[in-house]
């Protein structure tokens, strides 16, 4: 069974830092992409990022290239969101999702972790 766990959420000032993780497990994802997604209240769900796991191929929204990195440690399955100088407009539900490389969806999901940025 495949499984995508995120954890690291929480409550953090503007300009503070967050680091999310997803522990994936169930299957071998060497040929995936793993995406971080976030949905804020009565808006649609964005994409943040994507790293490939077989290869350090990166790629940012616009909306947080220069302040969010994402990284894996394929040793432990785990996905990273690295989240600095957060905004108040980073307060959203932040998802991983992992999906085939070459393919456009998405197949598994995580159950999502809170991320509030106060003012």
């Amino acid at each position: 069974q495949v499984q995508l766990v995120e954890s690291g959420g929480g409550l953090v000032q503007a300009g503070g830092s967050l680091r999310l993780s997803c522990a994936a497990s169930g299957r071998t994802f060497s040929s995936y992409r793993m995406g971080w997604f976030r949905q804020a209240p009565g808006k649609e769900r964005e994409l943040v990022g994507v790293i490939l796991w077989s290869a350090s191929s990166t790629y940012y929204a616009d909306s947080v290239k220069g302040r969010f990195t994402i990284s894996r440690d394929n040793a432990k399955n785990t996905v990273y969101l690295q989240m600095n100088s957060l905004k108040p407009e980073d307060t959203a539900v932040y998802y991983c999702a992992a999906g085939p490389i070459g393919d456009r969806q998405y197949d598994y999901w995580g159950q999502g972790t809170q991320v509030t940025v106060s003012s």
